[in-house]
C-alpha cells in the first residue's frame, strides 16, 4: 500500500442514503470508482449500476427500519445525503429526523465498526448554528421520531433552514461520543451546486451569490465538486477530522465575513446570527 491508498475505499461497504439525484448521486459513483461496495437508498429510481439499490422512505420510520434490514452490515461509511425544499410535507423528517434514526438504528446493531465514518448533506443555509444552539439543543435533546416531529410542527421549525442548522448541531454534539466508539461524523455545507432540488427552486437556489460567482469567474458547483470533499472526510485520510462542518460554497462565506466581497457581508450577517 502506498500513502495516497488513504483516499481510496477499497475493501469498505458505503451507505448512500439519497443516492438517486443530485450530490447523492455522484457521491455514490465517486465512492464505487474509489474501490467501494456501494449500497443506495432512496425513494427515486436508482440508475447507477453496479450498486445495491434499496428503497427507502425517510419520512416513514417502517420504511428505514425494512431499508436497513435489507441492507445489512457493516458500513464503514455513511453518507446522508438526501433532503428536499421547502413545501415539501415530512421535511422535517426527510432533511433530518430521518437521518438521525437511521443512524441510531446503524449504531444499535452494530453495524457502524469502529473505524467508520459518517458524512451529512447540509447547506450554507445552516451558517448560522452556534448563534442557536440552545434551542437546537432542546430540539436535538428529543430523540424519539415522533415527538421530534411534533416538536419542529409545533414549533414552527418543519422548514429547510432549520432542518440544516439541525445537522450542523448534531454534528458537533455527537462528535465527541461517537468518536469513543471510533466512529466520526462530519457534515459539509455546500453553497449553490446544481442538481435537479435546486433547478426546481432555481430562482432562489442558484440565484444565491450569482454576482460573487460573475466577478469571480465561476459557475454554481457541480454535484461532483461537492462529493469531493465529502467522500474526503469519510475516507482515512481524515482520520484526524470529526464534527466538523465544512463549507463548500467557493468562498463566498469568507468573502463575507472578511469584507474581500463586500456584496455577500450582508446575506453572510444575516444567516450567521439570526436567532430563532
Amino acid at each position: 500500500m502506498g500513502l495516497f491508498d488513504a483516499y481510496r475505499y477499497d475493501g469498505r461497504r458505503a451507505l448512500v442514503v439519497g443516492g438517486a439525484t443530485g450530490m447523492g448521486a455522484a457521491v455514490a459513483e465517486l465512492a464505487k470508482d474509489a474501490g467501494a461496495e456501494v449500497v443506495v437508498m432512496d425513494r427515486a429510481e436508482i440508475t447507477l449500476p453496479g450498486v445495491k439499490a434499496i428503497h427507502l422512505d425517510l419520512s416513514d420510520k417502517a420504511s428505514i427500519d425494512a431499508a436497513l434490514e435489507e441492507c445489512g452490515g457493516p458500513v464503514h461509511a455513511l453518507f446522508s445525503c438526501a433532503g428536499v425544499a421547502d413545501g415539501t410535507p415530512g421535511i422535517e423528517r426527510i432533511n433530518f429526523i430521518g437521518h438521525r434514526y437511521l443512524i441510531d438504528r446503524l449504531l444499535a446493531g452494530g453495524m457502524l465498526p469502529r473505524g467508520s465514518a459518517i458524512g451529512m448533506i447540509s447547506s450554507a443555509a445552516g451558517f448560522g448554528w452556534q448563534a442557536n444552539l440552545e434551542r437546537l439543543g432542546e430540539y436535538l435533546a428529543i430523540t424519539d421520531f415522533d415527538e421530534a416531529t411534533r416538536w419542529a410542527h409545533d414549533n414552527s421549525h418543519a422548514d429547510y433552514m432549520w432542518s440544516k442548522l439541525s445537522i450542523n448541531a448534531y454534528v458537533a454534539r455527537e462528535a465527541f461520543g461517537l468518536l469513543k466508539q471510533g466512529i466520526r461524523i462530519n457534515a459539509i455545507m455546500p453553497g449553490p451546486t446544481d442538481t435537479p432540488l435546486a433547478q426546481a427552486n432555481k430562482e432562489m437556489w442558484l440565484g444565491f451569490g450569482s454576482d460573487y460567482r460573475d466577478e469571480a469567474g465561476i459557475q454554481a458547483s457541480t454535484p461532483l465538486e461537492q462529493a469531493y470533499p465529502l467522500l474526503f472526510l469519510c475516507s482515512d485520510a481524515a482520520s484526524g477530522i470529526t464534527g466538523v462542518t465544512m463549507v463548500t460554497d467557493a468562498g463566498y462565506f469568507s468573502a463575507g465575513i472578511s469584507g474581500s466581497f463586500p456584496p455577500a457581508s450582508p446575506a453572510v450577517g444575516f444567516l450567521a446570527n439570526t436567532t430563532f
